[in-house]
């Protein structure tokens, strides 16, 4: 009956069809079925407008400046981080427990109503906003990975996981440039910066309707995740996991890694660029936007090579010190060197590292926590960087009005390279978890999956 639902295409026949309790089979299908794969298009639909908006922000500094009166740009991302971070811990729990259906529709909703708010214009609406768009933004990459990995069959599950991910870094892409053109006072558009959020908020609203309709009527897979609520139940995954050091090892190393790209390149590129380097604010743009596009490619590529290679450690580590090379090349060789986009290019390329401490901390926790290890390590990997936006937006602060110049870029980025260095040490303390190393956890018949604990 419920292939039948699926064949019609009809979520309302797909809930009748479902058993008591709206829990179907919580295996995986073993063919692809059309509205399942539409219901995964919605969620990295969804992945792809969150990056958008989320890295808007970052070319509206000087409309903010004059809106605000100033530059409270890293005290709005620091807090945006801390939000999602906090979230991280308990979306998965909410899919487990409620389903994508009930889940999903509501984090779009929110992401929109952030827009919204957002749209009103002053310093504190800015504020509130952002933090409404990290909490309904973190059900984007969960939510896509537990539709892929309840409603998709089992050996395409790194292909969609792959896709979604790379939907998101066009995301971030799409947030920069088309943003630019459109509140350029020397383009041809013009458009205010508030009327950017209300479309933001407008195309949120209209896809969590859509998804509302299509997703799936369950109510969560499993039905542990039903039983009366128990503290010690919930915080037990948190004990294993906060438990085991090399839990804490993955998380500051994947945290020190993101740094260059989640501050960096989404925050502060565009601004150095055109500033620092005296490139025009739409080059300055464009040279950005190629850090997410270069992740695009590395997030899967590096992934594949260790996958390859059944070792984490060796790519985690060339990639972070090819992360090193990129970055001390953009912050002190000047425009014009190296061939244009080459530098932003590579470095988004090797930020792929980033994502290998992901599999790892799956990889090291017991099979029966990695819901939990996902968020453990979305948690860690932003509160590193709402700690440090504040930091590097300080150091970015003019003194008496003076604009940066080059120098002061260089001195405020030394703490994104020396998080670099000491991810580079630290992971030199980390367990191989590949599947060469063919240890207890490697036995256990999981695959290792980079790209499916990638971050959100």
């Amino acid at each position: 009956m419920v292939d039948a639902a699926i064949a019609k295409g009809d979520p309302k026949d797909l809930s009748v069809a479902l058993p008591a309790g709206g829990r179907s089979d919580p295996s995986p299908p073993a063919e692809l079925k059309l509205l399942f794969l539409l219901s995964w298009v919605l969620c990295a639909v969804f992945y792809f407008f969150q990056y958008a908006v989320r890295s808007a922000p970052g070319v509206m500094q000087a409309e903010l400046t004059s809106a605000w009166g100033a530059n409270h740009i890293g005290t709005m991302i620091s807090a945006y981080y801390v939000a999602y971070a906090v979230m991280a811990l308990v979306a998965g729990v909410l899919l487990d427990r409620y389903g994508a259906h009930r889940t999903i529709p509501y984090g779009i909703a929110v992401v929109g109503l952030g827009c919204l708010v957002f749209a009103q214009g002053s310093e504190a609406a800015g504020m509130i906003g952002f933090v409404l768009q990290a909490t309904g933004a973190i059900f984007a990459f969960v939510g896509s990975s537990y539709v892929a990995a309840r409603y998709l069959p089992t050996r395409m599950l790194a292909l969609f996981i792959g896709l979604t991910q790379c939907l998101g870094m066009a995301g971030a892409a799409f947030g920069s440039k088309p943003v630019h053109m459109a509140i350029d006072p020397a383009g041809g558009f013009n458009v205010p910066w508030q009327h950017v959020w209300v479309t933001f908020a407008a195309m949120g609203f209209v896809l969590a309707l859509a998804t509302w309709f299509v997703m799936p009527r369950e109510t969560g897979d499993s039905p542990s995740h039903h039983a009366e609520f128990s503290v010690s139940a919930l915080l037990h995954p948190f004990k294993v996991i906060f438990g085991n050091p090399q839990s804490w090892l993955a998380g500051i190393v994947g945290g020190l890694l993101f740094l260059p790209t989640t501050i960096g390149a989404l925050v502060w590129a565009t601004s150095f660029l055109h500033a620092g380097e005296n490139l025009s604010m739409a080059d300055a743009a464009s040279d950005a936007a190629m850090v997410p596009i270069g992740w695009v490619l590395g997030c899967p590529l590096l992934g594949y090579v260790s996958d390859r290679l059944g070792r984490r450690k060796p790519v985690l580590l060339g990639g972070a010190l090819l992360m090193l090379a990129a970055g001390l090349t953009a912050i002190y060789v000047p425009v014009g060197t190296l061939p244009r986009y080459s530098v932003a290019l590579v470095l988004g390329i090797a930020s792929g590292a980033a994502m290998i401490p992901f599999s790892m901390m799956k990889e090291t926790n017991p099979s029966e926590v990695k819901g939990t290890a996902a968020g453990v390590m979305n948690f860690l990997v932003f509160v590193t960087t709402g700690i440090m936006s504040p930091f590097i937006s300080h150091l970015m602060q003019p003194r008496q009005g003076v604009p940066l110049t080059l120098a002061d870029f260089q001195t405020a980025f030394l703490p994104l390279v020396g998080g670099v260095v000491l991810a580079l040490v630290l992971a030199l303390f980390l367990r191989e978890t590949g599947t060469a190393e063919q240890g207890p956890l490697a036995q256990d018949g999981t695959k290792p999956f980079v790209s499916v604990l990638a971050p959100a």
